[in-house]
């Protein structure tokens, strides 16, 4: 009975996340490999402003992702990425819920259901696949997407543009690229005659915090 209620509260709280930024969905990941963390260490790793990330994590506390820890101290082996044996605390510290943290476990762990996240936010059904083509890629242009992927030209840029004003891709600026960042279609150098995209800091850190890429 205990086991059948969890897979319907993880169910309700997928549904939840589903609906989440990208932004915040590796705030959801980052507090499931540190445990318990502040939003200055979180803002650090992703070089972003700390207004930025405490506003979200106001956000997802509200509509109850994430908890507050309690107490006035903390101890290494609850805050992973604390190197003092404990530490008083100065900042906010957070947490995941039991329900999120369950959810999370399967979006790091599971292929279809971080998919299922990407696919939300696009409407595309290999979002996930094309973001780790792109990671292992480095940069690449519309044409060669299309081709790899069996899309047309006007969906590749309609879908490029969704992932860039998602924060998950970002426009190249470089004039030329090196064949060691170009290790899709590697030439010595390649002029960037077309619109290279490469992913952003953010897709990066959720690619590498889960196991499916």
């Amino acid at each position: 009975m205990e086991e059948k209620d969890n897979e319907e509260i993880i169910k309700q709280t997928l549904q939840k996340i589903y609906g989440i930024s990208p932004l915040d969905l590796y705030i959801l990941f980052h507090l499931k490999k540190a445990n318990v963390d502040y939003g200055k260490s979180i803002a650090s790793i992703l070089e972003m402003p700390i207004d930025v990330i405490t506003d979200e994590l106001d956000k997802l506390e509200k509509i109850g992702l994430i908890e507050r820890h309690q107490g006035s101290a903390i101890k290494r082996s609850e805050a992973k990425f604390k190197l003092a044996e404990e530490v008083r605390k100065h900042h906010t510290y957070y947490k995941l819920t039991r329900e999120t943290c369950l959810s999370i476990r399967r979006l790091i762990k599971n292929y279809n259901n971080l998919n299922e996240y990407f696919k939300s936010l696009t409407g595309y059904d290999n979002t996930l696949k094309l973001l780790i083509f792109l990671r292992k890629a480095e940069n690449e242009h519309a044409g060669t997407i299309l081709k790899v992927f069996g899309l047309d030209m006007d969906s590749t840029i309609n879908l490029l543009e969704k992932l860039e004003k998602l924060g998950l891709i970002i426009p190249v600026k470089e004039k030329i690229i090196k064949a060691k960042h170009r290790k899709a279609k590697p030439k010595e150098e390649t002029r960037t005659h077309h619109t290279y995209y490469r992913i952003t800091r953010l897709t990066e850190m959720i690619l590498r915090y889960s196991e499916v890429s």
